[in-house]
């Protein structure tokens, strides 16, 4: 009763959520998507933080995506022991270049005053959650290995049976708790998406190649903003 609560219940409680609370905010408060973005604050930490985990969480990604599309041609590249260990190898090296950027990012949020003035509750439940969503991937790929061969043989079945409005949870309860953990997080970050920062994502700016030039003037002395000690106002 407990897994079919939480990996055949829980997912579609989770997907209404986020497309329920994403098309609320985006109709009636959609100019708060955003990133809120604290480079301005603090540029440095968060270049060393952000590139690797960028990059090590956007490969991972196309890899589970990789493994859902096609798992039959990701079968028959591990039927050949190298390639298996070259997949293998590649996974975890950005699996852990996704823990040092985020590592990074977490230290940088919780180290710099300016940062943690402008840091929500909200941000700190979804650190938190990364962090265990990447650390569960991590140590799954060492403890349960060869990931890739069981990843499309056992839970890509289950997430097919999930999106086809048949969850099949016998496949996913014989998994051991690291597993179960990894696609729990996934679950749970999917339903608390829309209450985030990071929703923006879900509305890209593409509307800005063909929006028209804006005009933008200044009323300031440029000075008068940089040296506050200037009362000198632009005329």
């Amino acid at each position: 009763m407990k897994d079919y609560l939480l990996f055949g219940v829980a997912p579609y409680v989770a997907v209404t959520l986020l497309l329920s609370v994403s098309l609320w905010r985006f109709f009636f408060t959609r100019y708060k998507f955003s990133s809120l973005s604290s480079e301005f604050l603090e540029s440095k930490d968060l270049f060393w933080g952000s590139v690797p985990w960028h990059y090590g969480i956007l490969v991972l990604f196309l890899g589970h995506l990789i493994g859902f599309l096609f798992p039959r041609e990701v079968t028959l590249w591990n039927s050949i022991p190298i390639r298996l260990i070259i997949l293998e190898a590649t996974a975890l090296t950005f699996g852990l270049l996704a823990l040092v950027g985020l590592v990074l990012l977490i230290k940088r949020r919780m180290t710099h005053p300016r940062i943690r003035v402008v840091t929500s509750w909200m941000d700190i439940v979804v650190l938190v959650l990364l962090l265990i969503q990447v650390v569960s991937g991590l140590s799954t790929a060492i403890i349960d290995r060869w990931g890739s061969s069981w990843y499309v043989a056992t839970l890509v079945p289950y997430v097919r049976s999930v999106l086809s409005l048949a969850p099949n949870v016998e496949l996913i309860s014989g998994m051991s708790w690291l597993v179960k953990t990894h696609v729990l997080g996934a679950i749970v970050i999917i339903g608390i998406l829309p209450f985030t920062r990071l929703v923006h994502f879900l509305v890209p700016p593409v509307s800005y190649l063909w929006r028209p030039y804006q005009l933008v003037i200044w009323n300031w002395d440029r000075r008068t903003i940089r040296v506050p000690s200037t009362k000198k106002k632009a005329h």
